[in-house]
Parts: structure tokens; C-alpha cells; sequence
């Protein structure tokens, strides 16, 4: 009998493992791939994530990145540097997630990789998790499992709130200059944008579409590959990953009995940027922190998960996704009014390391868009 059972070990799912195993707690950590494993992710990582941890990262970040160019359309380039201390982490999924993962396992966690759930059933005081080792019992479980888990459905989840998002990468493994620069395009796609992320031994190129509607249904391939060509990137023989992205889209309820819902199966994808690994780690936190105090006999402590993932994370997002709309619907304004803007990076940046607020930017933002358009 394990005092928490967590499936999925992805940034939410590692993260609550680690958290729960450092306060003295029985976690059984289930994952159906062995790991270390694949991972389609842009990997940007916020450097605010080790305010979380009492480890270092180091040996899961690829490169740091301190330089940032943006184009419209290919066209009209803006150079930004970030100071030293706010450099952007571009790390590669499986050693990333595998890295917290081993924090774990360190602290006392159990690890069942190459392991599928295949169903759950409830035992009133206790769930007991169906794999494909057999069945196994846990006082308490967290669902982390991703978008496409079956975990959320298992437990009763079937109206999460969210929107459904759209990306596709390829990473072709290359060689990187030395002072390696994150690149986005604007212009290439409606209602998303385009990345190439660089890592120690290659890139990751891809686009989003991050608003719902019709342009969903937007062809992607074409524009990373034109993407690609412009840093003389053939992608065309290097194999192409789409995978759904569940953004959040308003207050819902992540808890069930004795579970809750962590990481992209909690919809935490940021609806501006598509960010996820740092929600996912901050919802797997809080995640491992309700858990502990239902171990010590609080009622309200998953409720309360529930109230500050609607509170604390909901509310910021709830600016992203005006500020989503302001720039998907009017690109090109966004870009010569907002983009253009030499403290415009930084602030954003700012955002990303958890030193602004959304709604302090936004605010702004449409003031800013507002002249543009009256101009």
C-alpha cells in the first residue's frame, strides 16, 4: 500500500514524486515508456524552476540561451539580449524529465517504468491502479498523465475545460554555433507563431497554433518547413511530431476522491505561448503538497488544490488568453507596436521567471494596441 500512487513521470508527475518522497512518503511512480523516452517539446525552460527544487539542473540543461530574434513573415528582424541571470533553459525532454525523475528515486521513490495503467477501482479508503506488472494500491493518486492520458476519464474527468491546441516539431540534430539564439516567426501562421529552439547538438524547429476555430485545421508542415529552410534546414528527411496541447481555458475542478488532476492532464498549458513545462511543474508541486496534508488527515486539502490552481495559476492565465487574442488576431500590429518594442523581451521574459504578472502586462498591452490602431 503506497501512500500515493502518480502516473505519469513527466515534469508534473516527476516533480510530485520528488516532493512527496522528500517529506517521508510512500510514492509508486508509474510510466508506460521506458525511460529515459522521447519527448516532442520545444524544451524552453524558465530558470524560475529551481527556486522549486533544492538540486541542481545543470546536467539537464542542453544550452542556455541568452539571445532572442524575432521576424515577421520571415522579414523585418528584431535582436534582443537577455542579462545572465534570466537566460532561457533549452533542455530535451527525455533528459530533462528523466533527470527529476532520478531526484526522486533518490529521495525513496519507486519507479515502475515500461508500465501501463489499464484501469482504476475504488476501494472507499484507497484507489487500486490495474497495470501491466498487476494490480497495486495507493491511499491516495495523482493524475499525470498528459493530454491524451486515460487517467482524467478513469477518474470521472470528462468535461475538462480547455482548449485544443495544435503543434508540430522536427529536431534535426545538427551542429550549433557557439552563442546559440531562440528564434520566432509571427508572420508564417495564423493565429500561433514559429520557434526554432536551439539545443547542444541540434534544434528544435516547429509551429503552434494556439487559438481554437477553424484555422486549427491549418496546414503546419508547409510553414516549419519553410521555417527550417531559412536557417538552410532541410526537414524533409528528418521525422515530423504533432501532438494535441490542452490549454487552459477557465476555472475547473482538478479533484476527485483522494485524486487530483496535475501537469497538461490539468489543462495547464499557458494559451499565449504554449508553455508548459513550468505549469506543469508548479501544478505537480502543489499537487504533492495536497497530498501530504490529506496524508495528514486535512478534508479540504485536495479542494483546496483545486481553489489555488484556479486562483494563483487560473487568474494569470485568464490575461494570457486576452493577451492571446489582442496578438493571434492582429499579428502584425502586435509586432510593430508590441514586439518591436526594445523592453518588450524582457518584460516577457520577466513573465516567464514568474517577476510579472500577466494582468500588469496586458493592461498595457492594450493601451499600446490601441494607439497603434488609432495611429
Amino acid at each position: 500500500m503506497y501512500d500515493c500512487i502518480i502516473v505519469g513521470a513527466g515534469p508534473a508527475g516527476a516533480t510530485a514524486a520528488y516532493h512527496l518522497s522528500k517529506v517521508g512518503h510512500q510514492v509508486l511512480l508509474l510510466d508506460a515508456a521506458k525511460l529515459p523516452r522521447y519527448k516532442p517539446c520545444g524544451g524552453g525552460v524558465s530558470p524560475q524552476v529551481a527556486q522549486w527544487f533544492d538540486f541542481d539542473f545543470s546536467p539537464a540543461i542542453s544550452v542556455k540561451v541568452r539571445k532572442v530574434r524575432y521576424t515577421f513573415d520571415l522579414a523585418d528582424p528584431i535582436d534582443a539580449e537577455l542579462p545572465a541571470e534570466k537566460a532561457l533553459w533549452m533542455v530535451r525532454r527525455d533528459e530533462f524529465d528523466h533527470f527529476i525523475v532520478q531526484q526522486a528515486q533518490r529521495q525513496g521513490a519507486t519507479l515502475w517504468d515500461g508500465t501501463k495503467a489499464q484501469g482504476l477501482e475504488n476501494q472507499g479508503d484507497h484507489w487500486q491502479v490495474n497495470t501491466s506488472r498487476g494490480p497495486v494500491q495507493g491511499r491516495f493518486l495523482i493524475a499525470a498523465d498528459g493530454a491524451r492520458g486515460s487517467m482524467a476519464k478513469w477518474l470521472g474527468f470528462p468535461q475538462r475545460q480547455y482548449k485544443l491546441a495544435a503543434a508540430l516539431e522536427a529536431e534535426p540534430r545538427l551542429t550549433v554555433p557557439e552563442d546559440p539564439v531562440v528564434h520566432f516567426d509571427l508572420g508564417l501562421i495564423q493565429q500561433g507563431y514559429l520557434w526554432n529552439f536551439p539545443k547542444a547538438d541540434g534544434y528544435s524547429i516547429g509551429g503552434g497554433v494556439f487559438r481554437s476555430g477553424p484555422q486549427r485545421k491549418q496546414d503546419l508542415r508547409t510553414p516549419v518547413a519553410d521555417y527550417a529552410a531559412a536557417f538552410d534546414v532541410d526537414t524533409s528527411s528528418v521525422q515530423h511530431f504533432g501532438h494535441p496541447i490542452f490549454v487552459w481555458d477557465g476555472p475547473q475542478v482538478l479533484h476527485t476522491h483522494r485524486a487530483v488532476l496535475a501537469g497538461e492532464a490539468a489543462c495547464v498549458v499557458d494559451p499565449f505561448t504554449a508553455e508548459g513545462i513550468r505549469p506543469s511543474i508548479w501544478s505537480g508541486m502543489k499537487a504533492a503538497e495536497a497530498i501530504a496534508q490529506a496524508l495528514a488527515g486535512r478534508d479540504r486539502a485536495l479542494e483546496i488544490y483545486s481553489q489555488v490552481m484556479n486562483t494563483e495559476w487560473g487568474e494569470e492565465m485568464r490575461w494570457a488568453r486576452r493577451l492571446a487574442r489582442l496578438v493571434y488576431q492582429a499579428p502584425a500590429l502586435a509586432y510593430r507596436v508590441g514586439i518591436k518594442r526594445p523592453s518588450s523581451t524582457l518584460t516577457m521574459v520577466k513573465v516567464f521567471c514568474g517577476e510579472l504578472s500577466y494582468g500588469q502586462v496586458v493592461q498595457k498591452a492594450i493601451q499600446r494596441l490601441s494607439g497603434g490602431l488609432l495611429s
